[in-house]
């Protein structure tokens, strides 16, 4: 099964070499489910021909917000609705999981009880899973139709189900506790509060349950696309 990345954020350049950017992440977290993976860089104005250019379509995390006025939002949102009205199946993970919902009718806004950072505990159809967080924007509205999936103590629209179609997560199952701890040190220190990066930073030897994420992300894509498991 062709997968198209469609990636709306880099990685910080210093920790490319070390952890690659996002579209080597999900390879590694969708491995053995045979997939294939093609990217485009949507945030630097790349975009597919179609919905048809893949078989199904997977939407980055990104440090930019669903609602900033950037030439690539409403493309990206368009193709959003296409592929939703298609059936076709697509999963979007942090900034993913946002532009979606908005895209459907929800909305997104900078969360006023602030930041979640690090390793965080999820409910998502009745399992717990053990993730990373990095954000501060929430989906706040659901779109009509969707379906609260998953939550946490911090986010209450944590993962939401588009019929079985569409699947979105709030938190990172590609970051591993070496990304995050980069993170802390090139993105977090003077923008997220410090007491939240030193709780991040004694939780980074925890365990995190990405790879049954992961499991479980590539299961809905080949079942959104009736593709034999």
């Amino acid at each position: 099964m062709h997968i198209g990345i469609l990636q709306t954020g880099l990685a910080p350049d210093a920790l490319k070499p070390q952890t690659g950017d996002y579209p080597g992440m999900f390879a590694r977290l969708l491995d053995g489910h045979g997939l294939t993976f093609t990217t485009w860089v949507v945030c630097e104005g790349e975009m597919p021909a179609g919905i048809d250019a893949a078989d199904g379509w997977l939407i980055t995390g990104s440090k930019h917000g669903a609602y900033e006025d950037l030439p690539w939002i409403a493309p990206l949102e368009g193709f959003i609705r296409d592929v939703h009205a298609a059936g076709r199946p697509m999963i979007g993970i942090c900034f993913g999981h946002q532009i979606i919902a908005q895209a459907l009718g929800g909305r997104v806004e900078k969360f006023a009880g602030g930041w979640a950072v690090g390793n965080t505990t999820y409910q998502v159809d009745g399992k717990t899973y053990h993730m990373n967080a990095w954000h501060q924007d929430q989906v706040v509205q659901v779109p009509p139709g969707a379906r609260v999936a998953g939550h946490s103590d911090f986010c209450a629209n944590a993962a939401l189900a588009y019929g079985d179609t569409i699947f979105t997560v709030q938190p990172h199952p590609e970051f591993n506790a070496d990304f995050i701890e980069g993170l802390i040190n090139t993105r977090g220190r003077g923008v997220v509060p410090d007491t939240l990066l030193h709780k991040a930073t004694d939780g980074l030897n925890e365990p995190l349950d990405n790879a049954a994420m992961g499991d479980l992300l590539a299961r809905f894509l080949k079942a959104g696309a009736h593709v034999s498991a």
